[in-house]
């Protein structure tokens, strides 16, 4: 039995990964970890395997782009660690979904169900249910942040947020008053919950508003530059990572 793990969490993908082995043993000829979209796209381009445990929301995007330009009717377990919207979907149109973080008999259970129903599965069913989870997940994207000022707690609305700026261990909300605020989050947790048609992560450290996009430079060496109309920590520039820079170009032109 042919296995890949589509997981950008590492402690996520080894623990599954242990507990197939523990589960299979002798059953399972190889397991297959991938952590991004685009790694997955050009190795479902040129493999195959007998299922698929697929997270839905990777570093550089979600995995519907995976789904949408690979002919992939491998059967998929969903992984996610969002469970209110996406459960009905999950329960109808695939083989089954584990909520993160899961449980040993929680993974057999959904590998049993997997062995009872492979031969009826298609990929169809991937996409459906995916689409329905990405409707109902535009729905609950993260419209207020909550940030400590002194001894206050201030709502900051979506709107008055410039960027997003990891610094060390410490993130930081900057609005387009140009005021800093320490927020309780990561880089990778906060762009899960985020309007994409909105909000962009354009790097590692800064996640960038739409509004708050001033210019763009090009440089000889073509790399990007993003000017925004705020000032900036310390002075320094945004360069878009290469990684970024088609779905930049395609966020800045919706």
């Amino acid at each position: 039995m042919k296995i890949v793990i589509v997981e950008d969490e590492d402690l996520a993908a080894r623990y599954l990964e242990q507990e197939l082995v523990l589960l299979r043993g002798e059953d399972t000829d190889t397991i297959t970890r991938i952590s991004t979209v685009k790694e997955a796209i050009m190795w479902f381009r040129e493999h195959t395997a007998d299922l698929v445990f697929l997270d839905i929301h990777l570093a550089d995007g979600n995995s519907m782009e995976i789904l949408e330009t690979t002919d992939n009717t491998i059967p998929i377990i969903f992984t996610t660690a969002y469970d209110d919207y996406a459960i009905q979907a999950f329960k109808h149109f695939t083989i089954d979904y584990l909520l993160k973080p899961f449980e040993p008999d929680e993974l057999k259970k959904a590998l049993d169900k997997y062995h009872f129903i492979r031969d009826k599965y298609t990929g169809a069913d991937h996409l459906q249910a995916f689409r329905y989870h990405l409707q109902q997940e535009q729905q609950n994207y993260q419209k207020r942040f909550l940030v400590s000022s002194g001894h206050r707690l201030l709502p900051v609305e979506a709107e008055e947020v410039a960027f997003f700026y990891a610094s060390g261990k410490h993130l930081f909300l900057h609005t387009r008053n140009e005021d800093s605020y320490l927020y309780n989050s990561t880089i990778r947790e906060l762009v899960k919950k985020l309007d994409p048609s909105i909000f962009l992560r354009v790097n590692r450290n800064y996640i960038v508003h739409i509004e708050a996009v001033s210019r763009v430079i090009k440089h000889p060496n073509q790399r990007l530059e993003l000017v925004l109309q705020q000032a900036l920590p310390d002075s320094e520039k945004i360069f878009i990572s290469k990684s970024e820079t088609k779905h930049f170009r395609e966020w800045l032109r919706q």
